[in-house]
């Protein structure tokens, strides 16, 4: 069984594209091999900045012979019916077979499809992938209408078969003929060289200064950075993403440390790091010891013979050039920081957040007023949590922060400390777009747990009250994200507050209803009519937004609780209880109905609650009365009847105890001890008995079931 070999040689490809590029390439030729009948065992695919390269291994030698049968019209049908599937079928009146049916005389077609060599399968997928091949952007080059990323050089394309020999798989596209040669390093090895077999093309590669496997390359960097930054007592900043870019941006990886200039390592160590990645591709390199960026590692592309001086001399130079921009930058920022920051949040006056929700000076005002009602439920201090809010997006004006826009909030920090502002007002600056993401880390310090509730409450309400809601997968105001946030915040803060009245609060502060409402009674006559009226109707929109926006956050909490394993349909369950706008309150209850609907007892019981349930629905739709009068025990006949009347005696003070102190472990566990005696009682009595005391006291038990258990929880609401 031969192995396929495949290299699409072009000019540099952006190192963002090229995973993406090789997974497409295998997907694409393995895709096409198959449905045109080859199969294979295993296949790769791999790129460096110059190529894209599939390994196919194990590939059947030609396509199997295939047979089918095809039914056609009736002897008798039209000539154009006939001709018709003559057409479709490739054959001739002579080539079909008549067959008696129930109908009469049928045509029958025997089409017999021989099999086809691999490389006259693989030519034509191969080039259908090159033609159509789905780059994020491509371009045309020269008088040739083929799209490429960059310009394609070189083709190869070859199948080795079990003793070794290798073929050319012929094929052209657009003037570029395959063949079974390659190119190496740009610049250490530019010659081209054959090959035979995908082994032979990466040892051949290896020795022509190009590590074909990106992961390869990411291990060497990392490696002999970490080498390096150790021998000198230091360390290298870690980051995943930074690494998988330069091994895109390298065929033959070198890795220099060179020193960053004295008058620069003073700024902070996140400026320093931003720079140096956004600008430079460079590694950061810190002391252990006091956190301080000392030094950068790059990553050349070739060996040279001063050992890459002239390299890092270079890459120094132009960093310096860079550090020089974010110092000045960080200067002109910490004066205007140390006078107080007025000139950057006057200056947000005119920074439009929205147009229908105003500019991002009138949603600062909002935030403190905000901040300020929320800091008794976080505990924060009401004049701390609203100096924060007020200048926590103050950065957003800085020059450092126009930048490095990922910067704000970290910036904002050292702004606030440089101003001498409290060391809680300084945190809630940078805490304050916490947590942007479900692995991010929740703020705890009070005020700024209060400022991000604020700020994110803000967004979320200021969004509803316009009508700009998430559609499908479009939620291009992070709104969801902004959800999980509060949800966040509140979970693992323990925090208890009526969700409802912070979003009724909110709103109201979006739509200016305390400013209407002041407003229409300092006026009289028409002009309080009006003023009035505008309020009457923002009260109207509180009241229609406010509930919609709490089920959205029921959603959002469905989603983020999938994780810990609770059923969306445990949530639904819980939420028709009182102080569902309580998101510590509702989890908990949550928590407690999973943990006990996945005992035995508990998932028992909440079979025989829907059947009790279902009975008495049946029987009050039937008799047209409600079975709610109570249940007499001196009507039970059987032991089991009278066991069940003291288990519901005992369950229900124990219940209705438990969950007025909130301890719904005890509550829920004291549900599922029912199981056993209603369990008892449905097989020991028959509901609809003929004596009719009987039925309507043991239906007025039913009921009694049905009340004691929806203490806990609405069991209706489960599947299942």
């Amino acid at each position: 069984m031969p192995d396929l070999l495949i290299e699409l040689f072009s000019e540099e490809i952006p190192a963002r594209m090229q995973a993406r590029a090789a997974d497409d390439l295998k997907k694409r030729v393995t895709d096409g091999m198959v449905e045109a009948g080859l199969t294979y065992a295993s296949a790769a695919g791999l790129a460096t900045p110059r190529r894209l390269t599939l390994t196919v291994e194990g590939l059947t030698a030609e396509s199997p012979t295939l047979s089918e049968e095809r039914k056609g019209p009736r002897v008798d049908a039209p000539e154009k019916a006939i001709e018709g599937f003559l057409r479709g079928a490739g054959l001739t009146k002579d080539d079909l077979e008549i067959r008696d049916e129930k109908k009469g005389e049928v045509y029958f077609a025997k089409i017999t499809k021989p099999g086809r060599p691999a490389a006259e399968i693989i030519a034509e997928v191969l080039e259908d992938t090159i033609r159509n091949f789905p780059w994020p952007k491509s371009m045309r080059w020269g008088a040739g209408s083929l799209r490429w990323v960059r310009p394609l050089h070189s083709i190869l394309c070859i199948l080795t078969d079990d003793v070794g020999e290798a073929q050319v798989v012929p094929l052209d596209v657009n003037g570029i003929a395959s063949g079974g040669t390659t190119r190496g390093h740009r610049f250490m090895a530019p010659d081209a060289f054959s090959v035979t077999s995908f082994e032979d093309y990466t040892a051949k590669l290896k020795r022509a200064h190009v590590v074909l496997d990106p992961e390869e390359r990411a291990r060497a960097i990392w490696q002999d950075a970490t080498n390096q930054a150790f021998a000198a007592g230091l360390e290298v900043v870690e980051d995943p993403g930074l690494l998988r870019e330069v091994a895109g941006l390298v065929e033959w990886p070198v890795v220099l440390m060179g020193a960053i200039d004295a008058e620069f390592l003073d700024l902070p160590p996140e400026v320093l790091q931003t720079s140096m990645k956004e600008h430079q591709k460079f590694f950061s390199v810190k002391n252990p010891k006091t956190s301080r960026i000392e030094r950068f590692i790059t990553v050349a592309n070739r060996e040279t013979a001063d050992n890459g001086a002239t390299i890092l001399a270079g890459n120094q130079k132009v960093l310096s050039a860079r550090l020089s921009d974010a110092k000045f930058f960080w200067e002109n920022d910490l004066r205007v920081a140390k006078e107080g920051m007025a000139p950057w949040l006057e200056s947000l006056q005119s920074v439009t957040f929205h147009n229908k929700l105003g500019s991002q000076a009138e949603r600062i005002e909002r935030i403190a007023m905000l901040a300020r009602n929320m800091a008794n439920v976080t505990g924060a201090d009401a004049d701390l949590a609203e100096q924060a809010a007020r200048v926590a997006k103050a950065d957003l004006s800085s020059e450092m922060v126009y930048e490095f826009p990922e910067l704000q909030g970290l910036m904002g920090r050292y702004y606030s400390d440089a101003a001498g502002l409290p060391t809680e007002v300084a945190a809630a600056c940078e805490e304050h777009y916490s947590p942007l993401g479900p692995s991010d880390d929740v703020p705890t310090a009070p005020v700024s747990v209060t400022v991000a509730l604020a700020d994110k409450l803000d967004t979320l309400t200021g969004f509803w009250a316009i009508d700009e809601k998430p559609t499908g997968s479009k939620d291009p105001f992070a709104l969801r994200r902004a959800a999980l946030g509060v949800i966040r915040l509140v979970l693992e803060n323990d925090l208890r507050l009526s969700l409802m009245t912070s979003i009724q609060s909110a709103l109201g502060v979006v739509l200016k209803l305390a400013e209407w409402r002041a407003a229409a009674a300092k006026e009289t006559g028409d002009r309080a009519k009006q003023l009035a009226h505008q309020a009457e109707v923002a009260e109207g929109v509180v009241a229609a937004v406010a509930p919609d926006l709490l089920a959205f956050f029921h959603d959002r909490l469905k989603v983020f609780l999938r994780d810990e394993g609770i059923r969306h349909d445990v949530i639904d369950a819980c939420i028709t209880m009182e102080g569902n706008d309580d998101l510590a309150l509702l989890v908990k209850r949550a928590r407690a109905l999973q943990a006990v609907l996945s005992t035995e007892d508990g998932g028992n019981l909440v079979q025989g609650f829907k059947r009790a349930d279902n009975l008495l629905s049946q029987a009050e739709e039937k008799d047209g009365v409600e079975y709610s009068f109570g249940a007499d025990p001196k009507f039970a006949e059987d032991a089991t009847e009278k066991a069940l009347f003291a288990a519901l005696d005992a369950a229900d003070a124990k219940i209705a105890k438990a969950s007025k102190e909130e301890d719904f472990t005890t509550a829920m566990a004291a549900m599922a001890d029912l199981r056993g005696p209603i369990d008892a009682f449905f097989e020991a009595v028959q509901i609809n008995s003929d004596n009719e005391i009987l039925r309507r006291n043991r239906l007025n038990m039913l009921h009694k079931i049905r009340e004691i258990c929806l203490q806990a929880a609405d069991l209706r609401k489960l599947e299942g």
